[in-house]
C-alpha cells in the first residue's frame, strides 16, 4: 500500500510537504477499505489541469482535483499489474487552485490538499457526485466523516492554549508594589480553562522574578513552562526548579520584547549541552526558533524535544500578501518539524485576529499567548479574556 506523489508545479513557491500528504494518503487508503492498494497523485499548475479537463472532459476550465480510476467497471475497484501490485488510478490536483481555495476558506494548504485528495480517492472507489444528488449527498457525508476521522487520528488532537503572564508583572513591576500578582493570574487562567502557564525568567527580572516562579511551581496545576535565556545562573535555578518544560529564547536586555528565534545552527554545541544537561534531570527542552528549514533541522540536530515556532513576523505582517507568506513559512516548518519528530508549538503577538489560523495546523500543539489575552483582560476581565481566546484555539482546532 503506497501513495507515489509527483509534484509537477512550482514547489518552491507552494512549499508542498510531500511527506505529509503521504502519510495521509496512506491512512485515507486504510479507512476507505483498499489498504492493499497503490495510487498515483500527480500535483500541477492550473495550466495543466485545464488541459487534461479539456482534452478528457471537454470542459476549458481549471478544476481543483481529476480521477482517472485504472478500472472503469463495476467489478473491482482496481487493476493488478505485472507484478501483482493492485492500482488505484490516478489523482490529479490544481496546487494553484488548492492554494486559492484555501484562502478563501481560512485553511492551511495542505488542509484543503488533503481533502481534495480525499475527494478524488473516493471517485477511484466509484464514488460520482454528478450522478444524482442523493449520491452527491452520500459522497459529501463520507467525505467529511473521513476527515474527521483523519482530524481526530492526530496524537494531540486539539491545539491547546498556554497563557504567558509576563505581563502582570510588569504592571506590578511597574509601581514597585505586591499587585497584581502574576500567580494569582495564573490561577485564574487555569481555572478558565488554560493548558498551561508560561513565565520568562529573565536576567535582569523586568518581570517575573524568583519568588514568582517558585509560587508558580508549586501552585500550577497544569503545566509549568519556563522560558529562558542560556544563562549559566538561570541554568542552574532551571535545574533546581524543575518545570515541567523549559523553552530556550534568546535575550537582550535592551529588547522590549524577544525579538526573533534564536539561531540554532549558528550555536550547536552550547545549546546541545545546556539541551543534555536538562535532559538528565527530566526536563524536555523547546527552541524558540524562526521558521526556517536550517533552524528546524539544526533544532532536531541539537537533541530538542520540542520547537516554538516564532509567530512574530505572520503577526505584524504590513499586508496580507505579506501574512500568507509568513503563514506558509510556518506551515511548512511545523510540518517539517513533525516529520522529524519533534514536537511542535508557537507563539508571540498571536491576538484574537491572528490566532485562529495558526491553531488550525494540525501541526502545532500548543500556542503560547500573553500580551493580547493581558490586553484583552483590562476590559473584559482575565477569566473571560481567556475563556474568549481559549474558544478560538478550540473551534480552529476542529477544522483540519
Amino acid at each position: 500500500m503506497s501513495a507515489h506523489f509527483t509534484v509537477n508545479c512550482d514547489s518552491d513557491h507552494f512549499r508542498i510537504n510531500v511527506k505529509l500528504l503521504q502519510r495521509r494518503a496512506r491512512w485515507l487508503l486504510r479507512h476507505t477499505g483498499t489498504p492493499g492498494h497503490d495510487v498515483s497523485v500527480l500535483l500541477v499548475d492550473d495550466e495543466e489541469i485545464r488541459w487534461l479537463n479539456s482534452n478528457y472532459r471537454n470542459k476549458s476550465e481549471a478544476t481543483n482535483v481529476l480521477s482517472f480510476p485504472l478500472n472503469e467497471g463495476n467489478e473491482a475497484l482496481s487493476v493488478v499489474d505485472s507484478i501483482g501490485v493492485k492500482e488505484l488510478g490516478d489523482i490529479i490536483i490544481s496546487v494553484e487552485t488548492a492554494e486559492r481555495e484555501a484562502e478563501k476558506l481560512g485553511v492551511s494548504l495542505h488542509h484543503r490538499l488533503t481533502w481534495l485528495l480525499t475527494h478524488g480517492l473516493l471517485h477511484l472507489q466509484g464514488y460520482d457526485h454528478e450522478r444524482s444528488e442523493k449520491e452527491a449527498l452520500e459522497m459529501w457525508d463520507l467525505e467529511q466523516k473521513l476527515i474527521r476521522q483523519l482530524h481526530n487520528s492526530r496524537s494531540n488532537q486539539m491545539t491547546q492554549l498556554a497563557i504567558n503572564v509576563d505581563h502582570v508583572a510588569t504592571v506590578r513591576n511597574a509601581r514597585g508594589i505586591t499587585e497584581p500578582d502574576p500567580v494569582a493570574a495564573a490561577a485564574i487562567c487555569e481555572l478558565a480553562g488554560a493548558a498551561g502557564i508560561v513565565v520568562h525568567l529573565r536576567e535582569d527580572r523586568r518581570h517575573i522574578n524568583d519568588r514568582d516562579v517558585r509560587l508558580l511551581r508549586e501552585t500550577i496545576k497544569t503545566r509549568m513552562n519556563l522560558e529562558m535565556g542560556a544563562n549559566k545562573k538561570i541554568i542552574e535555578i532551571a535545574l533546581d526548579l524543575k518545570p515541567d518544560m523549559v523553552t530556550l529564547v534568546p535575550e537582550k536586555r535592551q529588547e522590549l520584547t524577544t525579538e526573533g528565534g534564536l539561531n540554532v545552527s549558528g550555536q550547536k554545541k552550547k545549546l546541545a549541552r545546556t539541551i543534555s544537561r536538562m535532559r538528565k534531570a527530566g526536563i524536555p527542552v523547546s527552541l524558540f526558533i524562526d521558521p526556517e528549514a536550517k533552524q528546524v533541522k539544526a533544532a532536531h540536530a541539537v537533541g530538542a524535544t520540542y520547537v516554538e515556532l516564532h509567530t512574530g513576523r505572520y503577526c505584524d505582517a504590513a499586508n496580507e500578501t505579506v501574512r500568507e507568506e509568513e503563514y506558509q513559512l510556518i506551515a511548512s516548518a511545523a510540518e517539517e518539524a513533525y516529520q522529524m519528530g519533534l514536537r511542535v508549538n508557537a507563539g508571540h503577538g498571536l491576538d484574537y485576529q491572528t490566532t485562529a489560523r495558526i491553531a488550525a495546523l494540525d501541526t502545532i500543539e500548543e500556542l503560547s499567548i500573553g500580551h493580547a489575552i493581558i490586553a484583552r483582560a483590562v476590559f473584559v476581565g482575565l477569566d473571560q479574556a481567556v475563556r474568549e481566546m481559549r474558544k478560538i484555539v478550540r473551534d480552529a482546532s476542529m477544522i483540519f
